[in-house]
Formats: C-alpha cells, structure tokens, sequence
C-alpha cells in the first residue's frame, strides 16, 4: 500500500529570487559591442591643431557648441553638435552661422584650425564668424605632448 499514494508529498516552496546571471552575460556583451562600435562612430575633419598651454574653456551643458574647422587645403568644415559637413565656402559659413545665431543667440561659436594652415585663412574665418553675428570665437588647441 506504499505506492497507492498514501505516502505524504513534499512539495517544493516557489523560488522568489531571480538568476541574474543571464542577465549580466547580456550585459557584458552589449558594453563589448558598445566599445567596439563608440570609435568608429566618430566623425569629423582630420585636423592637426597646434599645441599650447591654456585652461579649458567651461563649457555650459545648455549650450550646443558650433565648431568650425580649416583643415590643411584651408577647406572649411562645419560641425554642429554631432553633425558634420561637407567643405564650405566662406560665405556659406557666414550664411548658416547667421540663421544659426539668429534662432540661438546663446551658441557659442569654435575655430579648430590646423597647425599647418596659413594664418591668413584663419583671420578671414574669424573675421566672417564676427560679421555673421559671433560675439565671442574660441579657438580649439591640444596640450602639448609631455617629453619624457
């Protein structure tokens, strides 16, 4: 009569914890994924800026920077918050910086000029970033390298 049921039946309390461990491996692999993709996702104009000792300028979070490059063919670049351009003249420079600035007074506007670019180049940028209504222009520089 043991095996007609009599016998009493040890039931299994439910489990109230969760396995995270699938959860962390899921989570690795998208922080891989992220690291290997967050490099080629960069854009930009290959520009040597010239080294200088300078503090940083503190930037406000509020503000969407406008940066405005001359790479080494004295080409010049706009690059506004994550988008790029295509090269532009300087009179088109001055036409978007001025609708820009006219909807976002607040902008602050950035030179980064290559280290090899004439001096000249770089004066007329500013000279039109002034004209199109940029109270103040920034210039973007690298530390220099520390010579060991």
């Amino acid at each position: 009569m043991k095996g007609m049921g009599m016998m009493p039946q040890h039931r299994r309390k439910p489990m109230s914890e969760i396995n995270v461990v699938p959860y962390i491996d899921v989570m690795l692999v998208l922080l891989i994924i992220f690291m290997v993709t967050a490099p080629m996702l960069t854009q930009g104009v290959k520009v040597e800026l010239p080294e200088t000792t300078s503090e940083p300028i503190q930037a406000d979070k509020d503000v969407e920077s406008i940066v405005v490059s001359v790479d080494t063919n004295g080409a010049y670049y706009m690059e506004i918050g994550d988008q790029g351009s295509d090269p532009m003249s300087l009179p088109e420079i001055r036409e978007q910086i001025t609708k820009i600035l006219s909807q976002r007074a607040n902008s602050e506007v950035l030179v980064r000029g290559d280290e090899h670019v004439e001096y000249g180049v770089v004066v007329r940028l500013m000279a039109e970033l002034q004209a199109a209504g940029a109270s103040s222009v920034g210039l973007i520089t690298e530390a220099p390298a520390m010579d060991k």
